[in-house]
């Protein structure tokens, strides 16, 4: 154990099902490099250590599912929310996670932490097992990564928890966890989001700088999803909305085809077209943005509210993304679309009424935690103290 004039080493923990659990972590690994630099601090993927076969259905089968399927999705989200941990179902699924995780294991005795933060349930479960057995003396904490509570996320004996707000907090409670260990800090984003939004107003600086009229509006779109059309296709209708004259960035991300299409489009377009691939600046983005398209990813709206900005919510995974965007749509932060049609209207109408847009920009800041990633290290860097 680590004494305050002795560092010591943070092992954080992600699971590659979808990106968010990634981000949080890589935010969490980001501020702790800042703040506590003399931490060492390790971000291991628990998908890079687990069998090839479990790692395929984890990952790639989740993705194809809740995109090919969503009512499927729906349907075991559902189930696996009112199934007891007790039940035969799920103490099968443990048995096959922990066969499946054992060069995991193994790695993580390796790096000898003294503290250990898992941004999803699968790393969490495995290592409570450990703990209970006398295999493993780090401190253990939980990081949830919605604004909602999944039965999943209920792992008893962790030193603490994180929740994204005083609802999931409620609900960890109502389901059994200690209030003592529950820690209302909001999920972590990168420090540049924290800078960011600590800046005085930047909005046109953040025009300028690409290439775009701060005197026009701007619209950042970051995805497509069922009922609206992949991205391209959404670029093209919002961009021939008449009477309107506003710029729109689109990030294609790693969607190669997609940012070609995009690059095609734009000298179609006058300079109102911004097409954006892979970037780690999307604060930058944001911050210039006056409204943003997403899906309502946990990371995504997070970074959202850590800069304040209003939002159009587009086609939620059913579950974990439903629940988000119901939060957000509750406390006036966002609108919601789940088809094109939507998607054209609610653009017009918020890029037309600059109060509204300013109103739902008020109420995202109000909600926003950009410093979210310092109180949870604040609080397992102090437990990991004796």
């Amino acid at each position: 154990m680590t004494t305050p004039q002795q560092p010591g080493k943070l092992l954080i923990l992600s699971v590659s099902a979808g990106n968010g659990h990634v981000r949080a972590a890589q935010a969490l690994a980001a501020t702790a490099q800042q703040r506590w630099p003399g931490w060492q601090c390790v971000h291991i993927d628990a998908m890079a250590h687990v069998s090839a076969g479990f790692r395929k259905v984890y990952t790639d089968w989740y993705i194809k599912l809740v995109d090919r399927a969503p009512d499927v999705w729906s349907y075991l989200h559902g189930k696996a929310d009112s199934t007891p941990h007790s039940a035969a179902s799920q103490r099968l699924r443990r048995g096959i996670e922990r066969l499946s995780a054992r060069d995991l294991l193994r790695q993580i005795a390796r790096e000898r932490p003294d503290a250990i933060v898992c941004t999803h349930f699968l790393p969490a479960e495995l290592l409570a097992r450990e703990q209970q057995r006398a295999r493993l003396a780090a401190s253990l904490w939980l990081q949830v990564t919605d604004y909602d509570l999944h039965n999943m996320w209920i792992v008893p004996g962790m030193a603490g928890y994180f929740a994204a707000n005083e609802e999931v907090a409620f609900r960890m409670r109502a389901r059994g966890l200690p209030a003592g260990r529950i820690h209302v800090t909001g999920i972590p984003v990168m420090p540049a989001f924290g800078l960011a939004a600590a800046a005085a107003p930047v909005r046109d600086a953040a025009v300028r700088g690409l290439g775009l009229d701060p005197a026009r509006g701007v619209v950042l779109m970051v995805s497509g999803g069922a009922g609206v059309g992949d991205l391209p296709s959404m670029a093209r209708r919002v961009l021939a909305l008449p009477g309107l004259d506003f710029q729109l960035i689109a990030v294609a991300g790693r969607n190669a085809e997609a940012h070609a299409q995009l690059q095609a489009l734009a000298p179609q377009h006058g300079g109102r077209l911004l097409p954006i691939g892979f970037t780690s600046e999307m604060d930058r983005l944001m911050t210039a943005a006056d409204l943003v398209v997403t899906k309502p990813g946990g990371l995504t709206i997070s970074e959202c509210m850590a800069l304040g900005r209003p939002m159009l919510l587009t086609s939620p995974i059913p579950g974990q993304e439903e629940h988000n965007a119901i939060h957000l749509l509750e406390e006036g932060a966002a609108w919601l679309t789940d088809d094109a049609i939507g998607l054209e209207f609610k653009i017009a109408r918020l890029m037309a009424d600059a109060p509204r847009l300013a109103a739902m920009a008020a109420r995202s800041r109000a909600l926003g935690k950009p410093g979210a990633a310092r109180a949870v290290l604040t609080q397992v860097i102090e437990g990991a103290r004796p």
